[in-house]
């Protein structure tokens, strides 16, 4: 059997194809189902014991060397192919480099699945909306600064003789999703509203007129402050790592009451202090409260059976944090020197 192989492989290394056709016959000679192989695959079962493991690897060396005098005779019939410019279509194509998700959208997605593993559901609404879902509905006053014009981006302003009747405006926060669905929906409400939210700001490192918000509304019996420092200190964790503190400081919101900023322990120093947090050892990433009465009342719920609490954060802070990038401007300039950073974070 050995010299059965031997002769065969000595046929293989001085086989050259002439045609396509012949190609395909040598082929099927030697790998055929009835081929030079599939035989001697056959007759190996009558090796004796103390010789098979040489034989099949002679067997095996050989399929190998059939296989790869095809590929190569193939290639070489196969020849260059060029275009009218001459170039070389049978080379092989260039690498192309992967691209990313944006920072943002990376942050995005990781807070939305922070909050999905809470039970929190994704509501949107439009980016062009009225004065009643942005401002009155939430428990705004009519003289509230927010409403003026160096804050909000007015498309279409209340007329004098009220054939408007209404102010048209960039919402200026995503709070206005979280009306819609307290209108639309009984309680229990879980939800977070992300998307672009507009504000007539000066663009510089730490602010943009355009910029990203993800804020959370939860409604039912019995809802607690408490449940609101265990969802935020479950998503702080989640988010910036498990050593992480929060802190919650007394602030005004209109439309929660009590109101608060939540603070977390830097993450550069440890909360021992530096420059990025102004030595203090924490960075403010958000604001939350419980739902104010009014609101709820506002929008056709019940305040004295349902409570609720409500947050919102900026994307753009959280990846700041995350990525230590210091200026706002950099997420939006689509600098590929500065996306190219983040290939590797798919």
């Amino acid at each position: 059997m050995k010299n059965k192989i031997d002769s065969l492989v000595k046929e293989a290394e001085i086989f050259v194809a002439k045609s396509l056709n012949d190609l395909e016959c040598f082929r099927i000679q030697f790998l055929g189902k009835k081929g030079s192989i599939s035989s001697l695959f056959q007759d190996f079962k009558n090796v004796p014991v103390d010789h098979r493991k040489e034989i099949g690897q002679k067997i095996n060396a050989l399929k190998s060397l059939i296989e790869e005098t095809i590929y190569q005779e193939k290639l070489k019939l196969s020849g260059t192919y060029t275009s009218e410019d001459g170039k070389d279509l049978s080379l092989p194509g260039d690498d192309l480099s992967l691209g990313s998700r944006h920072p943002i959208s990376l942050v995005r997605n990781d807070i939305i699945e922070i909050f999905n593993r809470q039970g929190f559901i994704i509501s949107e609404g439009p980016e062009i909306e009225n004065d009643e879902h942005v401002f009155s509905k939430l428990n705004f006053s009519p003289e509230h600064p927010a409403r003026d014009m160096q804050d909000t981006f007015f498309i279409e302003r209340q007329s004098a003789d009220n054939s408007h009747p209404g102010d048209i405006l960039l919402r200026t926060h995503t709070s206005s999703v979280q009306v819609r669905v307290m209108e639309n929906q009984k309680p229990p409400i879980r939800t977070i509203s992300p998307g672009r939210v507009f504000r007539n700001e000066a663009i510089s490192a730490r602010a943009h007129c355009i910029f990203h918000q993800i804020e959370g509304l939860y409604i039912d019996s019995n809802v607690s402050f408490a449940d609101l420092k265990q969802t935020l200190l479950y998503f702080s964790k989640a988010m910036f790592g498990e050593e992480t503190k929060i802190r919650l400081r007394p602030s005004f919101f209109p439309f929660t009451e009590p109101s608060a900023e939540m603070d977390v322990s830097c993450k550069i120093c440890n909360g021992k202090g530096c420059n990025v947090c102004k030595y203090t050892g924490w960075l403010e990433v958000l604001g939350c409260g419980m739902v104010d009465p009014n609101v709820l009342e506002n929008c056709n719920i019940d305040s004295s059976a349902y409570t609720g609490f409500a947050f919102g954060m900026g994307v753009e802070r959280i990846a700041m944090l995350k990525y230590q990038v210091n200026d706002l401007r950099m997420y939006f300039e689509n600098d590929v020197r500065f996306l190219e950073q983040f290939s590797y974070s798919l």
